[in-house]
């Protein structure tokens, strides 16, 4: 007992964290349980949002710890939280958040409620569970430790629970951008779209993201000449759009690295026990070897795939009315993301000249509310490597994790960090862990979405420690 009581001091003095900074874990947890499944059982599905009910919950629970905070919104049934915990001011603040909004549900394809935060074999089960009432939870309850620990602190440390992330960023980080900008100002951020990569319960790394890709999206609009459908004709609308959509979906545009992708395969190989993988993982740096490579992820690596470069998913067709009617136009709506820096209006064009169709027009953007097109989304550069905030997600990833690393990585979906980082803020996405072989099963967006309840416990522990370490002030 003396042994662990011993290293469990020294992890932290080692960096200068005083162990009266840490709460009592075992304690909390069930404090931590009961917001999270109270945040869960608030349907705040977007559309319509109804944000304000999930601020309304957060306030009332940082009012009782004394902990200020102000409600800010364009609609108001679409509320932001802002709440802040000051510093002495010595260091610029730092931002946790989370958004409050989450997509529908199909109600029968769930096996459970997904406004019931159900409890069975060791998961939570909710919609939000991982996208993200888990970051808005563990943003909360670093505030309220924070104040109950007393912890003094060189930057001010402010929480953000904004509306609207799920499509309509408007009423959320646009708007606090565009009109509250000097009550979130910050030097970083840890948003969400990271996580804790497990292999048989073992963390093998603690993924951060540093960047991530933009939604541009595009429609293909295809015209012939209408008739009827007894009488095929040559320019068939369906047909030129069917043509037009297996071209580019076998398009493969070219390879585009970053820092962060770099530094992602590098050190994944570091971490991987399969040789081949590791080989793959080395390989993809080395422009002899790119091409195979990713067509072997294309098969077999899906997020891999699409991290390596500007992706293209058809994901809407729309064509035809009768089926003795041959349309005059049918369209495709094309899911983009491009690689942070892409140029776009050489991708549209190069598009063009892959489908080789006068019938078929390109054009830029989408019809899709839930689409993050090119006006809503910016795409601003990765957030560095060498910050302080990097290193202290390093730090505490060594001392909560022995043996596992830090992997920066690019998300392929969006977040509302492009628009703090457009802005200046370096910012990181963190998450709970996830087993690497559940496959995506209960995860974002998906049905019967659920954590595993040791998982939000030790993702609270990790977002605390994350800001303790870049915001406690040290003893001299």
């Amino acid at each position: 007992m003396l042994v662990r009581t011993m290293r469990f001091f020294l992890l932290f003095a080692v960096a200068g964290l005083s162990l009266a900074q840490q709460p009592d874990w075992t304690r909390i947890q069930a404090e931590t349980l009961e917001h999270f499944s109270n945040l869960l059982k608030i349907d705040t599905s977007n559309p319509p949002g109804n944000e304000t009910k999930a601020v309304e919950y957060l306030k009332a629970v940082l009012d009782k710890e004394g902990i200020p905070s102000e409600v800010l919104f364009t609609e108001a049934s679409r509320a932001n939280l802002v709440a802040r915990l000051k510093g002495n001011g010595s260091k610029r603040p730092v931002i946790v958040m989370g958004h409050t909004d989450v997509v529908g549900v199909q109600r029968e394809k769930w096996s459970v409620d997904p406004f019931a935060a159900i409890r069975k074999d060791g998961f939570l089960y909710g919609r939000g569970a991982v996208d993200d009432k888990d970051n808005v939870v563990a943003s909360l309850m670093t505030l309220i430790l924070l104040k109950r620990q007393n912890v003094a602190l060189d930057r001010d440390v402010i929480f953000i629970a904004e509306s609207g992330e799920e499509g309509s960023p408007g009423v959320g980080i646009i708007h606090l951008v565009n009109q509250h900008w000097p009550k979130i100002e910050a030097e970083y951020c840890l948003g969400e779209g990271g996580g804790i990569g497990l292999r048989d319960g073992k963390p093998r790394y603690v993924e951060i993201t540093t960047t991530e890709k933009v939604g541009r999206g595009a429609r293909l609009i295809a015209k012939g000449t209408a008739g009827h459908g007894s009488r095929p004709g040559p320019d068939n609308a369906i047909v030129a759009l069917a043509n037009a959509v297996a071209k580019v979906s076998a398009w493969e545009p070219p390879v585009r690295l970053n820092d962060t992708t770099r530094a992602y395969f590098e050190r994944l190989a570091t971490v991987t026990d399969d040789p081949e993988a590791k080989a793959r993982y080395n390989g993809v740096l080395n422009p002899a070897k790119q091409a195979e490579i990713v067509r072997y992820f294309a098969r077999k690596e899906l997020g891999h795939a699409s991290i390596v470069r500007t992706s293209i998913s058809p994901t809407i067709l729309q064509a035809g009315f009768r089926s003795n009617v041959i349309p005059s136009e049918a369209e495709a709506t094309l899911d983009i993301r491009a690689v942070p820096g892409e140029d776009m209006n050489w991708f549209y064009d190069q598009m063009r000249k892959v489908i080789s169709d006068p019938n078929v027009e390109v054009v830029a953007g989408n019809r899709s509310a839930g689409s993050p097109g090119a006006a809503m989304r910016p795409s601003p550069p990765p957030s560095a490597l060498n910050s302080e905030m990097f290193q202290a997600l390093e730090a505490v990833t060594r001392r909560m994790f022995p043996g596992a690393i830090a992997l920066p990585s690019m998300l392929t979906a969006a977040t509302d960090m492009a628009m703090l980082r457009a802005k200046g803020v370096q910012s990181y996405g963190i998450g709970p862990a996830m087993d690497i072989t559940d496959g995506g099963l209960g995860g974002a967006h998906a049905d019967d979405e659920r954590i595993r309840e040791s998982a939000i416990h030790q993702f609270v522990e990790f977002t605390y420690n994350a800001v303790l370490e870049i915001a406690a002030s040290r003893k001299r």
